[in-house]
């Protein structure tokens, strides 16, 4: 069993076909061995990627309402969200300055504050800033599974 935190640009890919789908899909089989970590911001992040997916004509509006209700329906049922404090924040600020990232960026990275008591983490993201920022922590980049 392994113990994943999954950023929203891997946790999309489980919702909406893309490069990485398959291995993502199979990362979170609901009866599957591994843990599924995510920052609560998450949510938002996910639900906007699909929605503008659906604007710009990439994903139909039907396959948008199935993407939308799948996630919705596992978010709680499957993933164990880590929640966005006010240290969490103060955290991600000195982030994005120290790696120059992005502002949810920096606090996907934050939020990863839960391998202090999860020492076996693995990063699933597909956002190159992310992964190279992730200070030592083990990354898998959905892109890399075709």
């Amino acid at each position: 069993m392994a113990i994943y935190f999954l950023d929203t640009s891997a946790v999309i890919k489980r919702y909406v076909k893309e490069i990485g789908t398959a291995w993502v899909q199979a990362l979170t089989l609901p009866t599957g061995p591994h843990s599924h970590f995510l920052a609560r911001i998450t949510w938002v992040e996910t639900i906007s990627a699909v929605t503008r997916r659906e604007r710009s004509g990439h994903l139909s509006p039907p396959g948008a309402a199935g993407a939308l209700s799948d996630f919705q329906q596992d978010f709680g049922r499957q993933y164990i969200p880590v929640e966005i404090s006010a240290a969490l924040i103060g955290h991600a600020g000195s982030l994005a300055r120290l790696h120059a990232l992005r502002g949810y960026d920096a606090v996907q990275l934050a939020a990863l504050e839960v391998r202090v008591k999860i020492p076996s983490l693995i990063l699933a993201s597909a956002d190159a800033a992310l992964n190279t920022a992730a200070e030592g922590l083990p990354v898998e980049d959905p892109n890399t599974h075709p």
